[in-house]
């Protein structure tokens, strides 16, 4: 575990400052939460700036968070209630060393940190739930659990593969590579004919807290829901349910900006990932057909008690940001400026200061996410044709962009995209179509120095 002095800066003195706004400087991303530490602990790091009582709480949650669940009853009472019906048996089994998940390779029929969402259209006579934005598929609900307890069959097995994907752009030709997958060894009736898929890769969990403390006013100042400017970009806020103050709210978090609060997205992993209850979702994850489901023993009336999903929220929140310290380096700053000339930044904004919040740790930080949050149009080839609340089949939210550059040491692989489609930067932003095709294109037409020195950046958030 290695520990830098950034250039320029005196590290130490410039991550004690808690609650003022951080001086204007990229290489602290988190402002004064950043951690300096790198390799593969780089995404596992407390908000430099928590008290010694905080740590306390941060290690509470970094306990329940990475120890797996069993099944119930046992003498582990506090962890037990698995599934019945799950995709992990923890929440690191999918946020692996609290950074990004990966699709399954070809041949393998378990999906160790990706899940298939899932839907039907709506209808008369299928309306959509308000409180998840979506209507359930009959069998199997909204979300496809490949594992179960014993006495209660997984849903299905992933069978996951690529076939060749080319396009030209310009004059040059790139095979990309596109995913397919079917389900398969179905234990509870037949899908639906109308369903609909999306492969979700569990992304990485630095700065959650930052992003929540983005003020709305502020997030929604940047959409353009009919590109009034002309612009091109048309950025729209998804509308959610919150079920805390059970009203619709701003989302902020999943691929589809389908969950308001990191406490929320907590509670919906905790159910829907490890099958564990909450007191925001009280009911086990089962559908009126999975019998073995619905009578199999529970961890108690809720499995997660309030402390415990408070604590989880807790570590969440204050996963730092790692620092950047080739921020200043000439070719980064090169990088950086191609970056907003051909057009990134438009979704990417680079920049925002939190507000003032309970927590004085994140409050007033200036922060660089390189995103705004809001969801755009990224075209045919990377659409599900799943809608989600007010995010339409063509949408997701622009994902942030810090940490980037440390998903090969972190976790020993550069797979991006919300299904791991893309095997490195460039291929993700070969992708790009929408909202996004103009950048791409400009990012294609530069010289391979151009490139280098745009992939250059991006290699150092």
């Amino acid at each position: 575990m290695a520990c830098r002095h950034l250039p320029g800066l005196r590290l130490g003195l410039a991550l004690a400052v808690a609650t003022t706004i951080a001086a204007a400087d990229p290489a602290l991303p988190g402002g004064a939460t950043t951690t300096a530490v790198e390799g593969a602990n780089a995404f596992s790091q407390p908000a430099a700036n928590l008290s010694f009582e905080q740590r306390l709480d941060f290690s509470v949650g970094n306990s329940f968070f990475r120890n797996p669940w069993v099944t119930a009853p046992a003498s582990t009472a506090a962890r037990d209630g698995l599934g019945p019906l799950f995709n992990a048996t923890s929440c690191q089994g999918c946020h692996i060393k609290d950074g990004r998940g990966h699709p399954p390779r070809p041949g393998q029929d378990q999906a160790v940190s990706l899940l298939i969402r899932l839907s039907i259209p709506e209808s008369m006579d299928h309306p959509r739930d308000p409180t998840s934005g979506v209507v359930p598929e009959p069998n199997y609900g909204d979300q496809l659990q490949d594992f179960g307890i014993l006495g209660a069959p997984p849903e299905a097995r992933i069978a996951w593969d690529y076939r060749d994907h080319v396009v030209t752009l310009g004059d040059e030709t790139f095979t990309l590579r596109r995913p397919e997958f079917q389900l398969q060894q179905l234990a509870y009736g037949e899908l639906h004919p109308d369903v609909l898929y999306s492969a979700r890769v569990a992304p990485a969990m630095i700065g959650l807290g930052l992003l929540e403390a983005i003020p709305a006013a502020e997030i929604l100042a940047g959409a353009d829901p009919e590109d009034a400017d002309d612009d091109g970009i048309s950025g729209r806020a998804n509308r959610v349910w919150n079920q805390r103050s059970g009203e619709f709210d701003l989302g902020r978090f999943g691929w589809k900006a389908g969950q308001p609060t990191v406490e929320q997205q907590s509670a919906g992993a905790f159910f829907g990932d490890i099958g564990i209850s909450s007191e925001l979702n009280p009911a086990p994850p089962c559908t009126p057909v999975q019998i073995q489901c619905l009578g199999a023993p529970n961890g108690g009336t809720p499995e997660l008690n309030g402390n415990i999903l408070q604590v989880v929220s807790f570590y969440s929140r204050h996963l730092a940001p790692p620092a950047r310290p080739r921020a200043e380096e000439p070719d980064v700053l090169a990088g950086e400026a191609l970056f907003h000339q051909v057009g990134c930044a438009a979704c990417h904004r680079p920049s925002w200061t939190t507000g003032t919040v309970a927590d004085a740790g994140l409050s007033q930080q200036l922060i660089y996410p390189y995103t705004d949050l809001l969801l755009h149009d990224m075209g045919d080839d990377l659409a599900d044709g799943r809608p989600e609340f007010d995010a339409d089949g063509r949408e997701w939210r622009t994902p942030p962009l810090w940490g980037l550059g440390r998903y090969q040491e972190v976790n020993g692989h550069t797979e991006l995209l919300h299904d791991g489609r893309a095997r490195n930067i460039f291929e993700a932003i070969l992708w790009h179509g929408g909202e996004a095709a103009n950048a791409r294109d400009r990012a294609v037409a530069l010289s391979a120095d151009e490139r280098r020195l745009l992939l250059h950046f991006l290699e150092s958030l």
